[in-house]
């Protein structure tokens, strides 16, 4: 057995807001309907966090007291202030500077010469000293 069924059609009743649609299918027949164009959708990548800036931290070591202090057999002792002393006497009064105008050292101890050589000023004068 087929069951039939029937179309249920209502009766249009005219009201105001009949009016307006039949302006809109109007409008509709006029302007024939293109073909809808897909669309390429071109998805940008997720964009990627950066991590938060690592603070440095500056981290003190804890300040080394050190001593040096050059010992000779027949109990002759200098620490490197002692030495940098005598290079200055030697720059003021041997060769006649200024004390301002020391700049630098360099020193080399030779305790088997019993001398100490020095490069005052990054050459302006070399020589040694015995201690």
């Amino acid at each position: 057995m087929a069951v039939e069924k029937k179309a249920i059609v209502k009766p249009v009743t005219a009201s105001k807001s009949a009016a307006p649609a039949k302006k809109a299918t109007a409008k509709k027949a006029a302007a024939p309907k293109k073909p809808a164009e897909k669309k390429e959708v071109i998805k940008k990548p997720a964009a990627v966090k950066k991590p938060a800036a690592v603070k440095e931290v500056a981290v003190k070591e804890a300040a080394v007291k050190s001593s040096v202090t050059l010992q000779f057999s027949d109990d002759r002792a200098y620490t490197p202030t002692d030495l940098v002393k005598i290079a200055k006497d030697v720059w003021k009064y041997d060769l006649g500077k200024k004390v301002s105008d020391f700049k630098s050292v360099e020193l080399y101890v030779k305790p088997e010469e019993n001398k100490v050589y020095y490069v005052i000023n990054g050459g302006e004068a070399t020589g040694a000293f015995g201690i």
